[in-house]
């Protein structure tokens, strides 16, 4: 009997000491809770809350942050090249498997357009071959080519 009362005792004491731990009983009460509510606003800001959050657009307003002249430009300039994929909204242009005019060797390209702004830090090109060596100086050339044909395109637009 004294053995089932203990066990008694020790089972009340485990489930109310477990059902205190969910509580806000010991933790300062309110205040802890708003501090919890204001996190979680924090972590949430600019994130859909719901599933149809997702499907309403909140600005109707989409601004591309690529050049368009560097984008116009890397098109012209490879366009020997067949197009593999293209995203604007991220500005990456993948170039699938071309021979250029008057080479013998394969290439595929990558243009990654990073900024608005019409400078060779917005442009990086990456040129690849079958076994995977490219001259370092290729890369740079075809970006220099790139980005003198968007300075010409520029100057035309503008009526020089």
């Amino acid at each position: 009997m004294i053995k089932t009362k203990t066990f008694g005792w020790v089972l009340a004491l485990l489930v109310l000491f477990s059902l205190s731990a969910c509580s806000n009983m010991f933790r300062g009460g309110d205040r802890d809770l708003d501090k919890i509510e204001a996190d979680r606003e924090v972590e949430t800001q600019g994130r859909p809350q719901r599933l149809r959050d997702l499907f309403i657009t909140q600005n109707s307003s989409t601004e591309l942050k690529v050049n368009r002249f560097i984008w116009k430009a890397t098109l012209e300039v490879l366009d020997f090249m067949p197009i593999k994929e293209v995203d604007p909204f991220t500005g990456i242009i993948e170039f699938d498997w071309a021979i250029p005019p008057g080479g013998t060797r394969e290439y595929q390209a990558t243009a990654v357009i990073s900024d608005p702004a019409l400078d060779a830090r917005s442009l990086q090109v990456t040129f690849r071959t079958r076994p995977g060596v490219v001259d370092p100086d290729l890369n740079i050339e075809i970006e220099n080519a790139i980005l003198t044909r968007a300075r010409q395109l520029k100057i035309e637009e503008l009526g020089f």
